[in-house]
């Protein structure tokens, strides 16, 4: 039975995690009145450090550039649920780890704070239990995402020469 359940939770997390990210694109992608207060909120903060547009809808953390990183982690989290794509989930987890930490650290370091559109901090609570699922996910998941951190560094980082006089070059 525990190894049932084992195995139940990767894509429990895949689909509650996706459902979460998907869930709030229509708020980010429609311009609804609630991204507009919390990214306006984000945007009048960012001014007061000189950083003004920052969050503006057109700026490096606007809704559509948050929105589009979950869409991608959506995306992962749910082609993790073929079989042959499970590796796929780590990435998804890792993604949404980067968005959810600066969605907490968001709502609890900046003037936003837990309840900026009066909804009893629902929002910042998915924030955290998708943060937590996904921080879950990756320490579940470590040894594929260091495969996937070694293929990559090896597809980045050229090996070292053999030695300098094993190749000759003639000078002339």
């Amino acid at each position: 039975m525990a190894i049932h359940l084992k195995n139940l939770g990767g894509p429990a997390y895949s689909l509650i995690a996706a459902g979460v990210f998907l869930d709030s694109l229509r708020f980010k992608f429609t311009n609804a009145p609630e991204t507009q207060t919390i990214f306006g909120k984000l945007d009048a903060w960012a001014a007061s450090l000189g950083a003004a547009g920052l969050f503006a809808q057109t700026g490096l953390f606007s809704q559509y550039v948050i929105g589009s990183a979950e869409l991608v982690a959506s995306s992962l989290l749910l082609a993790s649920l073929v079989p042959r794509l499970k590796r796929l989930r780590v990435i998804g987890a890792l993604i949404a780890t980067a968005v959810m930490t600066g969605a907490v650290s968001f709502h609890l370091f900046t003037p936003l704070g837990v309840d900026p559109n009066g909804d009893g901090g629902g929002l910042f609570a998915m924030a955290v239990v998708v943060w937590l699922a996904s921080i879950g996910m990756l320490i579940a998941g470590r040894r594929t995402l260091l495969d996937l951190g070694r293929a990559l560094s090896g597809a980045l980082i050229l090996p070292p020469a053999s030695s300098p006089s094993a190749e000759k070059v003639p000078h002339g």
